[in-house]
């Protein structure tokens, strides 16, 4: 009977201690009194994420940009701007192996096409010795 006893306290001992451990390992909130002016001020708010900027390559053959952030396909279409993961009219392989260029916008596409599609028309083809800075490099997996 003294055995009971004993375990009985051993398991009371540790299950008070535990108790108290998981309570302030879990219950560690700090606490500041200050004055009681009456306002709460709310902490400020943290924004999780981050922005990525577009990034467009343009196919003059095609009038397709491509951003690789995105990993969208934008053109015009019917007097307006649409945003796909596919080309129109042309698949990836053949359309990633015409001439491109790097744009240096980071908005869309809409707001320059007019300026793009005169520098660079349809039938542009990239210099010899510009051709390495502006043939795509993207290598997306599209």
């Amino acid at each position: 009977m003294n055995d009971r006893k004993l375990f009985f306290k051993t398991n009371m001992t540790g299950f008070v201690l535990g108790a108290v451990l998981l309570g302030t390992v879990t219950g560690c909130i700090g606490y500041v009194d200050g004055p009681r002016a009456g306002v709460y001020v709310a902490p400020p708010a943290v924004e999780v994420g981050f922005a990525v900027q577009d990034d467009y390559v343009y196919y003059p053959s095609y009038g397709v940009y491509y951003s690789s952030s995105r990993r969208q396909y934008a053109y015009p279409e019917g007097g307006r701007w649409v945003s796909q993961p596919a080309p129109r009219e042309v698949s990836v392989a053949v359309l990633h192996a015409s001439p491109s260029v790097r744009m240096d916008f980071h908005d869309s596409p809409e707001h320059h096409n007019a300026e793009v599609v005169q520098k660079y028309p349809k039938n542009w083809k990239a210099s010899g010795a510009n051709k390495n800075q502006e043939n795509d490099q993207h290598g997306g997996n599209n």
